[in-house]
């Protein structure tokens, strides 16, 4: 199959989602397919990433609220590359706007929603949910279950990373609703990678000596990720247990996050990792990973943490209690500052090596070639076999940067540009 991604979720400047897209760029060509992403750029760009695949700009305004990303808001410009690459199947990530324009499209390829995000979980819920029941915020938020059920019509397939949000929109009436579990990249992740001298320095740098507990956390500064919440929790419980913090990423709440930690002494927060190898023995070095979201549709980071053999402190919603294991950590009430700090105190009085002699037996995860065997043989059920068409042209200024390739390397015709 020829597929396309319209990914409106993805930035150059990292995060779960650029991770998930690397990952299927590199994977397509072995499960022999190919791989178009198509993403919303500061200008037309098409660049091979690997055989038969490639990450395609378009020109795109800057999000408002965070301009590290763009969104797509030209459908237009959008059916037109979509022709151009004449996909077998088309996936939206995203289900905002980008998703009903991929819907509208009237190419005869078949369509997925991938859902990426949970929008009522990481804002109507996490606004609403200590004033009112679930069932009365949907009520409130009719509108735009209306959409999710249109989108439910317009793609062969709604595919969610678990079962709660698959279950949760199918209760609200989203047709063609299923679960496709992600999984880890393959041997990046492993307990063996654990160092003790890293875990010393870094308790070092938090005031701490190696008999305390190294508590990691790994994401986006956003608000839906509710970081102050768990750097007040590790920071109050710091007070009465040899516990410290390093929260590691980047966002538009790091000045904030930043202010927060110069209240406590026993919590730091630091630059992203780039780098996937530091960034794994970082994890395998720590005590267990503290998560802060409920409204996460899969948490790469809580299956990189089980990959790694730590245990998991996490929230009782959302995709990250998927990965907890029985005995290698524990759950708090999502949202609750004060259910966090009971759960750090109980992890360490439960003893954290014992927990991570749990995580370790547990550590063999579904990897990523797992997940993309699962959903390219579901995309391949509503795809006929057929012969991909050349690539006669793409839109606009695209056309320039795709000459400059010798190829578009295609999986069965292997037709050059004319």
């Amino acid at each position: 199959m020829r597929i396309v991604d319209v990914s409106a979720f993805y930035t150059p400047f990292g995060g779960g989602v650029r991770t998930y897209v690397e990952a299927k760029l590199r994977a397509a060509a072995r499960f022999g397919h190919e791989m178009v992403v198509i993403v919303p750029g500061e200008d037309h760009q098409v660049t091979k990433r690997g055989p038969g695949a490639y990450l395609v700009s378009i020109p795109s305004p800057q999000l408002p609220v965070d301009r590290r990303y763009r969104y797509f808001d030209n459908e237009r410009m959008l059916h037109a590359t979509l022709d151009a690459w004449q996909p077998d199947h088309v996936e939206a990530s995203s289900p905002w706007s980008s998703a009903t324009m991929v819907g509208r499209w009237q190419g005869a390829a078949s369509r997925s929603l991938v859902m990426h995000a949970d929008p009522l979980a990481a804002y109507a819920y996490r606004w609403l949910g200590g004033i009112a029941p679930t069932r009365v915020i949907d009520r409130c938020f009719d509108s735009f279950w209306r959409h999710l059920r249109g989108l439910g019509r317009m793609f062969d397939s709604v595919v969610c990373a678990n079962s709660h949000l698959a279950n949760r929109l199918a209760d609200g009436g989203v047709q063609n609703t299923e679960t496709i579990r992600m999984g880890v990249e393959a041997g990046v992740f492993s307990p063996a990678l654990r160092s003790a001298e890293l875990r010393r320095s870094a308790l070092a740098g938090l005031g701490l000596g190696p008999d305390a507990v190294l508590l990691l956390g790994v994401g986006r500064f956003s608000a839906e990720k509710r970081w102050e919440l768990v750097l007040r929790a590790a920071g109050e419980c710091g007070r009465k247990l040899p516990v410290g913090l390093l929260l590691v990423g980047h966002g538009s709440k790091r000045q904030k996050l930043e202010m927060v930690a110069e209240q406590y002494r026993n919590v730091d927060v630091l630059p992203p990792i780039t780098d996937r190898a530091d960034l794994a023995s970082l994890l395998a070095s720590a005590d267990a990973l503290v998560h802060g979201c409920e409204a996460e549709t899969f948490c790469l980071v809580a299956a990189e943490a089980r990959a790694s053999g730590i245990p998991l402190i996490v929230p009782d919603k959302g995709a990250a209690i998927d990965q907890l294991v029985e005995g290698a950590g524990t759950s708090y009430r999502a949202g609750r500052e004060q259910s966090l700090e009971q759960a750090i105190a109980r992890f360490v009085n439960r003893g954290p090596e014992l927990q991570r002699a749990a995580a370790v037996r547990a550590s063999r995860p579904r990897t990523m070639d797992e997940h993309f065997a699962d959903l390219f043989a579901r995309y391949q059920s509503f795809t006929p076999e057929r012969i991909a068409q050349p690539v006669a042209r793409i839109a606009g200024g695209a056309a320039a940067a795709l000459e400059s390739l010798p190829e578009v390397a295609l999986a069965r015709s292997g037709a050059r540009l004319s």
